[in-house]
């Protein structure tokens, strides 16, 4: 008999068969092919939709200086990048912005990953082995979590925002090594954590503080992200440069716009990733087009016009906020994490806003019939969330109109509390 002759599947055992076998359909996840992107816009399966779904927060994906970067890039360096960085994949429009960001983000060195999560691996794998302890937040984005089990380390997993805890069990701990691991904007919730006080709990507790700002890099800060906000900067940025106990990851395919993701942090930390960084050493280089281009976003996001955008950006997110709240809806823990002592400047709301439906096959229902209405809003489910805590979460953009942001709070009203 041929092999093309087989049955379907024949020739796969029946473990993994068992193994593969997809979930229940109404947690099945199911990918969508966009056809067209234009500004706001997507167009999925011949529908124009309003996006609600994306993390281009300040509408750079886009931006003509970016097009014109990459594309002096590419007749530059051509499309690939062709090796690893320690071979001859590592190329001056790296080291650009490389450079670029430590200076502007006020650390010692910053090292470029073709992506966030490929720099989370290489951190915390590098630089925190077997013998130490890593202390994370329940809601902590899934690869800091895969970081640090990959590590070999012992991991506690605190609950979210329970810092009264994670320093009963910093205080009590008596291994050589001690790491603090947290997202800065929690990306299914979109509030803030508590930075300044884990910070301090760091330093009184001679534990590092690694922190993934992926949802806050480009938004927060003046644009250089969470670390930057006034309740922050001046715990990090005390003496000038930041508190060597920190290292920060960065997104750039987010608010910046491009793609790829920096590590930032004092210089022999920084060299150690180099030389350890598993999934540094054995990745081939971002593509220098898109180090050319992140530079272009680098200097976008220091410029007036998206100091403009991130205003009416933090504006928009508060005000969607406040009008889901009055109309009842749960809008998630935005707030909750990120309260401070009187006195301490106060946290912005960030573009992230979850409407908590609860169920599963809710969520599903809710983001179908806000589809129909030309509303493009995700179903986040377990084990992304919380059992329990399915939602619809919302992703604000500067591109998004007044009349965009009143048409989402309608249809979410009319879905939630009319129908």
């Amino acid at each position: 008999m041929q092999v093309t002759d087989l049955p379907p599947q024949a020739s796969l055992p029946d473990w993994l068969r068992a193994v593969i076998k997809p979930p229940a359909a109404a947690s099945r996840r199911r990918r969508v092919t966009v056809e067209a992107v234009d500004g706001v816009n997507v167009r999925v399966d011949g529908d124009t939709l309003l996006n609600f779904a994306g993390n281009d927060y300040l509408g750079l994906a886009g931006d003509r200086a970016l097009r014109d970067a990459a594309t002096a890039g590419i007749e530059r360096w051509g499309v690939g990048g062709a090796a690893s960085h320690l071979l001859s994949g590592h190329t001056r429009a790296h080291e650009a912005a490389e450079a670029h960001a430590a200076a502007w983000l006020g650390f010692e060195r910053a090292l470029l990953f073709s992506s966030g999560y490929l720099a989370n691996l290489a951190a915390v794998t590098a630089l925190a082995g077997r013998g130490a302890t890593l202390y994370a937040d329940r809601l902590n984005h899934a690869c800091l979590n895969d970081a640090a089990r990959l590590s070999g380390a012992r991991l506690r997993r605190y609950q979210h925002g329970d810092l009264d805890t994670l320093e009963q069990w910093l205080a009590a701990d008596t291994s050589p090594q001690k790491w603090v691991l947290t997202d800065a904007v929690f990306s299914m919730d979109g509030d803030i954590a508590r930075l300044d006080r884990l910070l301090d709990l760091c330093r009184r507790h001679d534990a590092m503080l690694l922190v993934d700002d992926a949802h806050g890099f480009g938004v927060l800060g003046d644009g250089r992200g969470s670390l930057h906000e006034p309740a922050f900067a001046r715990h990090v940025f005390a003496s000038g440069g930041a508190d060597p106990r920190v290292i920060l990851m960065v997104t750039l395919g987010k608010a910046a716009g491009a793609a790829g993701a920096l590590l930032l942090g004092a210089g022999p930390v920084i060299e150690a990733v180099v030389q350890r960084g598993r999934s540094y050493i054995y990745t081939t280089a971002l593509p220098p087009l898109l180090a050319e281009a992140a530079v272009a976003a680098l200097g976008r996001l220091a410029d007036a016009e998206c100091a403009d955008r991130r205003h009416r950006l933090l504006a928009k997110a508060s005000e969607v906020r406040q009008s889901l709240g009055r109309a009842g809806l749960a809008c998630g823990l935005a707030g909750a994490a990120a309260e401070h002592a009187s006195g301490s400047p106060a946290l912005p709301a960030t573009p992230i806003v979850p409407v908590i439906v609860g169920p599963d096959a809710g969520a599903v229902e809710a983001m179908a019939a806000l589809r129909r209405a030309g509303l493009w809003v995700p179903a986040i489910r377990p084990p992304t969330v919380p059992a329990g805590t399915a939602r619809l979460r919302v992703s604000l953009s500067a591109g998004h109109s007044e009349q965009d942001t009143d048409r989402l709070i309608t249809a979410l009203k009319e879905l939630f509390c009319n129908g």
